[in-house]
């Protein structure tokens, strides 16, 4: 059973709210901070190495959710500053846009963390992000040959999500 719908992936994926919405890169990690997966489409520049890359992102996504946490009116008990947090413990953020990208997070029960960063002008990206879930859901978890933990190297994932990235312009 999936976590976000049924068990087949939708014909009709959904369309990226907004114009200019073209994806520059994604991330995948699991919760320990490796990272599965990471995709570019569209990055002009590149400064860091692919591991300092990696480590600045999960790193950012650490602090981005200790602060929420941390700031979150609702909540009594706010824990410590850096302390981790579970998935689905505590307030989240969904999104955060500078004047030359915007970052969508999406963090499932499991762990799983999916960063897609495209342009500012995108919408909301929610939805886009639980198809991608989906589709990382019935092409590697569910294949038999993966091995959890390890690098994903499905063929058919990765032209799945590159024709759904190249589809949400």
């Amino acid at each position: 059973m999936q976590f976000f719908g049924g068990s087949d992936i939708s014909p009709s994926p959904p369309v990226a709210t907004g114009s200019g919405s073209n994806g520059h890169m994604m991330y995948v990690f699991n919760r320990n901070g490796i990272c599965l997966l990471y995709r570019e489409w569209n990055r002009p520049l590149r400064t860091l190495s692919s591991q300092q890359d990696h480590k600045l992102m999960f790193g950012l996504l650490f602090s981005l959710k200790s602060f929420t946490a941390k700031m979150d009116p609702t909540s009594v008990d706010k824990g410590n500053l850096g302390v981790p947090q579970l998935p689905g413990q505590g307030c989240s953020f969904h999104s955060f846009r500078t004047n030359t990208f915007k970052l969508s997070f999406m963090e499932s029960p499991s762990g799983i963390k999916i960063i897609l960063v495209t342009n500012p002008k995108t919408g909301d990206l929610r939805e886009s992000l639980k198809y991608i879930y989906n589709l990382y859901v019935e092409y590697v978890v569910k294949n038999p040959l993966y091995s959890p933990g390890t690098p994903i190297k499905c063929e058919l994932f990765n032209t799945s999500l590159d024709q759904y990235v190249k589809n949400l312009a």
